[in-house]
């Protein structure tokens, strides 16, 4: 079996986990999300609790999708064989994130962690939908190889909640710090976390052809 496809059955068996999770968590562990907003204090603005209930859920299930589409799309087999609807399911993820977006800059403001942390969240908020943006551009340019490599750096970024949640816990588990504290570093480490992550697998899951290096300097 190749990297690609290694990477590809590890990544259905995460994104497959991590739904299973969220969906526990809020409809059976906590569907009314009291621990999370029981660390959300100090802050500047009101927090109207049942707005950002649904927001959050929205926003849940919109990361969820994101997920879905993306982990589809990166099948081989569909995007050869079901060209329209890789191209359809695409455009579905791309509605998604920026969706995303845009509930996450509504709760960004009163983002556990403190203003820094909300600061992060907004450079998320940008850079998650730049990178899909030009994985749209790229392909509609014909540029299959750059498209792909945005693809990943894009898809990388759905699973922010769940390294920052990860991190988290391990944190507060070495360290005994408290929540907000570990939720602040942890966010602060995943977003370029995923970014490196992203490049490691664009350049191992599809290494350059021997000579290309040599052939590219030459033109």
């Amino acid at each position: 079996m190749s990297k690609s496809k290694h990477y590809y059955a590890l990544m259905l068996l995460v994104v497959t986990a991590f739904i299973l999770y969220v969906a526990y968590v809020q409809i059976i562990q906590d569907p009314q999300a009291s621990a999370f907003l029981g660390f959300k204090t100090d802050l500047n603005h009101p927090l109207n609790h049942k707005l950002w209930l649904m927001v959050m859920r929205v926003h849940a299930g919109l990361a969820c999708l994101a997920m879905i589409c993306g982990a589809v799309n990166f099948a081989n087999r569909i995007r050869i064989k079901h060209l329209k609807f890789h191209r359809l399911n695409g455009y579905l993820y791309v509605i998604c994130v920026m969706l995303v977006g845009l509930t996450s800059g509504y709760m960004a403001p009163v983002a556990t962690g403190g203003r820094s942390v909300s600061i992060a969240f907004n450079l998320l908020t940008m850079l998650w939908p730049a990178f899909t943006v030009i994985a749209v551009i790229q392909i509609r340019k014909k540029r299959m190889a750059s498209h792909r490599k945005w693809m990943v750096r894009s898809y990388a970024y759905c699973f922010t909640n769940l390294v920052v949640h990860v991190l988290t816990w391990t944190i507060r588990t070495l360290s005994g710090s408290p929540y907000p504290i570990s939720y602040r570093i942890s966010v602060f480490v995943t977003i370029p976390l995923l970014l490196l992550i992203a490049e490691l697998i664009i350049r191992t899951a599809w290494p350059r052809p021997a000579g290309s290096r040599q052939s590219a300097l030459k033109q």
